[in-house]
C-alpha cells in the first residue's frame, strides 16, 4: 500500500469521530449555550475527536475490522458522555 491510500484509509476511518466531534459540538452550542459558550469550538471538538478515535481504534483491534454498528454506538456514547463531563452537565 502508499503512502497515498494509506492516507486515504486513515482519514476514512477517522472521518466518523470527525463528523460526531464536530456535530456535538455544534449541537451543544445551539441548545446549551449559556454552557458551552465559554469552552469555545477547537478544545471540545479536539477532546471528542481524540476520545472517538480511540473507540474506533478500540472496536478495529477487539473485532479486526471497521464499520461494526457496535464501534459506531460505542463512538456515540462515549462522546456524548465526554461532552456530558466536558460541559459539567450534572450540575444542572
Amino acid at each position: 500500500m502508499g503512502p497515498l491510500s494509506f492516507l486515504n484509509h486513515l482519514l476514512n476511518f477517522l472521518a466518523p469521530a470527525f463528523a460526531v466531534a464536530v456535530g456535538l459540538v455544534a449541537c451543544s452550542h445551539v441548545f446549551m449555550r449559556k454552557r458551552a459558550r465559554p469552552h469555545g469550538w477547537l478544545a471540545p471538538m479536539a477532546l471528542h475527536f481524540a476520545v472517538g478515535a480511540a473507540v474506533l481504534a478500540g472496536g478495529l483491534a477487539v473485532w479486526g475490522r471497521d464499520g461494526r454498528m457496535l464501534t459506531y454506538a460505542a463512538l456515540v456514547l462515549a462522546c456524548a458522555s465526554s461532552q456530558w463531563l466536558w460541559l459539567r452537565a450534572w450540575k444542572g
